[in-house]
Formats: C-alpha cells, structure tokens, sequence
C-alpha cells in the first residue's frame, strides 16, 4: 500500500474513523495516546493502531520529547507511514466525515494549470474568496491583515503542487477569535475548482494530503498551542513546497471544544504569526527563534528520522 492515511484520536471510532477505514487503496493509521480505549482500535478492520508501546519503539527520543495527551502524537504517524513505502499521506481529524468522493481526486505531482492567486500582503487567506454573510478566515491567518479587504490578482498557470489542502464543509477551520464571534457555523463551501497562491498561505492537519518529500519536513511542532500545523504549514512553504487548495471533501461534526481554551491555545500564533511568516520568508532555520527548546529538539529529532 502507497497511500496512508493518519490520524489521532483518545475517543471510541467514530464515524469518520470507520469510513476512513473503508477507503479504496488508502490504509488508516490511527496513533493512540493514554486516554484512547485500545482494546477497540485493536478489534477494527483494515486499520494499523498504533498503541503508546509500539510509538515508543518506532521512535523512542522522539516519543519522549512530544510527550502524552496531545494532537502532535500524529507524527509517530507520520513516520509509520514514511517507513512503510507511503508515497502519498492524508492527514485526517477524527471529527472529519468523509464524503464519497474523498481522495477520489488528487492533484499532487501532477502538472496541473490552476488559478493562482496574489495579494498586497504577506499572507493569502484561502477563505477570502468564499462569500459567506459572515466574515470567516482560516485559523493561523495573521489578525493584523484580517481588518483590511485584500487587493486580490488572478491569473492561471501550470504548477506541479506537493500539498493538497482540501476544504471542510458544516464547521470550519478558523480562529477561535473568530468563532466567537458567529451567529451560527454552518458553512458550505461552493466548488470553484483548485486554486493556489504566490503568498504564504495557511492549511492544516485535519484534511490535507502530502507527497513522501514533504512529509519528511512537515511536523507538527508540539508545545505552541493550536499553532502546531499552521506553523509547520508556513515552514514547508518556507522551503519552497507548492500547496493546492480544493473543494471539500469531509464535513466536520466537531469535538467537544471551548472557545476560550482555543482561544488560549492560539494566542501565540495572534503575537506571532506574521513575523514568523516575514522571518521565514528571509531564511527557513529562523524558525528556531519562534520555539521553545523542546519543541525544536523534538524538530531536529523528526527530521533526523525521516532523512
């Protein structure tokens, strides 16, 4: 099997679960922690379950420095699925429900002509160009260009993309900030076909493909809050990985969450989002700055694994 799909989860299967593990020529690998019911991920069918045992033998340092009870388990996932031959791997939430057509249409490594988008600032916000009656941006997005309408340029042309960050329709990926703020979440995202930016752009871990080279330097860097995939997002982009956006292909029922928890999960990415994406832009190790010491030991570890 070429193509893995992974994911974390401390609940009993959920639906997306037992669909993800249904998918044609995909392979689910569910990374547990010390909270998720074990004996039930061992029971299910057509799935690798990673326990807390068989991480700590797979990458044993690495282990160690993410420690437990945290969403960036995932990268023990991550190299699984490098180590077992993945040429493609799907990044999923477990509150992410497939729709039939999931995977269905994949663009990575392929010369594709797609929109491509530019903008006045820094950073592409691929929410922009939705019209919805409420004002929505995906999470990560710096706050400091979210007041100002972007002066936005269209053109089209062939690029040959690394990452595929497909949508998410009922409950979408933004800011807690910003979902404070909604009368309602029930967004569906309108097919307007692929699209991709010249800028920074930010996508995340719960409905995302990548190819074998990207994945090698995609981590979710632990101890920085709900900023673990954006700032992994902005870092591959860094190194000049291509990101494609495409329409929905998962509806979200999402967990159980606290605004305001989110809300302190995000803050450092509101203090320094921008900066980061400036400094990256400059040199891709400034990311060492933006860390604390453990998340950056945990870094080099994972990218010593994956040579």
């Amino acid at each position: 099997m070429n193509n893995f799909i992974v994911t974390t989860t401390i609940f009993n299967p959920s639906l997306a679960v037992k669909k993800f593990s249904k998918i044609k020529n995909w392979h689910l690998v569910v990374v547990g922690d010390l909270k998720t019911p074990h004996e039930k991920y061992f029971k299910m069918k057509n799935i690798t379950y990673l326990s807390p045992n068989m991480q700590k033998k797979i990458a044993p340092r690495l282990s160690k420095l993410i420690g437990w009870n945290c969403i960036q388990r995932r990268n023990i996932g991550y190299v699984y699925a490098k180590k077992n031959g993945a040429k493609l791997i799907a990044s999923v939430d477990d509150d992410n429900i497939p729709y039939k057509n999931w995977g269905q249409k994949i663009l990575i490594n392929k010369n594709i002509k797609s929109k491509i988008y530019n903008t006045n600032f820094d950073a592409f916000d691929p929410l922009s160009i939705f019209k919805f009656n409420s004002k929505i941006w995906h999470r990560g997005f710096p706050l400091q260009l979210v007041q100002d309408k972007p002066n936005l340029r269209k053109g089209f042309k062939k690029i040959n993309p690394d990452i595929q960050a497909n949508l998410w329709d009922k409950n979408p990926d933004i800011d807690a900030i910003n979902r404070m703020t909604l009368k309602k979440e029930n967004f569906i995202f309108k097919n307007i076909g692929h699209f991709s930016t010249v800028k920074f752009a930010p996508f995340n871990s719960q409905n995302t493909i990548f190819n074998s080279e990207v994945i090698s330097k995609y981590f979710l860097f632990p101890f920085i809050g709900r900023m673990d995939d954006i700032w992994a997002s902005y870092y591959v982009q860094s190194l000049g990985f291509r990101v494609i956006f495409d329409k929905a292909t998962v509806y979200q029922d999402r967990n159980q969450h606290s605004f305001y928890r989110d809300f302190q999960g995000e803050i450092i990415g509101y203090k320094n989002n921008l900066n980061l994406i400036l400094s990256l832009k400059k040199n891709p190790n400034l990311i060492k700055n933006y860390l604390p010491a453990r998340s950056y030991e945990a870094f080099k570890e994972y990218l010593k694994i994956m040579r």
